[in-house]
């Protein structure tokens, strides 16, 4: 039988951390942080108003300000420790419209419209989808591995359909590329609620010292980007939607490179793991 020592004879199971938030309300609202969040659900609504307009490329070019207002958002409560349950609801409310509802109604007014009911349902499940993956993140928030996202990040999904209407542009849609564009709304869609692992780059440390070659790589990237920024987009986000189902394989056979190494030779670890400083790397050697 366990004893409880101390302090912890009285406490009872731990609590998470929205649950604390939610029985200690503060009163009044963070200004800047909330207005990040509003500015993002204004660009969910902004995009709705320009495809109702066929207006599709200035609609995909809103939804992608509205994630960078996501990211900063959420940025900006941390750094100045205005965390508040108001601000999660909030930014869960504004997702919702930015990135469930306007990117399905875009892709639907733009190439899915003239394919019937089947096309439709699967605008519909993107949006139900990303509802449900909402809903999970914000139960299981503060207990999962903040390395990792489990099933793709709704903002990921609408920076894939997004892309997907840059790329086509205004030009026509033939009947075929419609019925592979409802195929892979419905694929997306799927990944929000599976269990696969997304990497999350929130152990990013850009403070942190690196090659000088690095520098090089990223005005390489500035300038694919700034050359052909629609097909750029297009792959990054497909590629990281494949990133979760293909990831059991290339960490399968990480894992099995490591346990090959000769013998006598250092440990390596985890890919998602550096060592944080010269003395772990030293405890390593």
């Amino acid at each position: 039988m366990r004893r409880r020592h101390g302090s912890d004879a009285g406490r009872g199971p731990r609590r998470r951390k929205w649950q604390e938030l939610r029985q200690q309300p503060r009163r009044g609202i963070f200004l800047l942080p909330s207005l990040l969040t509003t500015g993002n659900l204004f660009c969910g609504f902004l995009a709705l108003v320009l495809a109702s307009q066929q207006r599709y490329t200035e609609a995909a070019i809103s939804i992608f300000v509205g994630m960078l207002m996501d990211m900063l958002d959420g940025k900006v409560a941390r750094l100045t420790k205005t965390t508040s349950q108001f601000g999660v609801e909030l930014d869960s409310l504004a997702d919702m419209v930015s990135f469930g509802v306007a990117p399905a109604f875009v892709l639907y007014s733009m190439a899915l419209a003239p394919l019937g009911r089947t096309a439709w349902l699967g605008a519909f499940l993107f949006v139900i989808c990303g509802a449900l993956r909402l809903a999970r993140f914000n139960v299981y928030a503060g207990v999962t591995d903040k390395r990792y996202f489990v099933g793709l990040p709704i903002p990921a999904a609408a920076g894939a359909v997004a892309s997907v209407v840059l790329l086509l542009g205004t030009d026509d849609i033939p009947r075929w590329l419609g019925a592979a564009i409802a195929a892979g709304t419905y694929l997306v869609a799927i990944l929000m609620v599976t269990t696969f692992r997304y990497y999350s780059f929130k152990e990013i440390d850009f403070a942190r010292r690196r090659p000088a070659g690095m520098l090089i790589l990223v005005v390489l990237g500035v300038l694919i980007v700034a050359t052909h920024p629609q097909w750029f987009l297009f792959l990054l986000f497909f590629a990281y939607a494949l990133s979760g189902p293909t990831r059991p394989l290339w960490a399968r056979r990480r894992d099995a490179a490591a346990v090959a190494a000769p013998a006598g030779s250092p440990p390596a670890l985890p890919a998602d793991r550096e060592p944080r400083d010269t003395t772990e790397r030293d405890r390593r050697i």
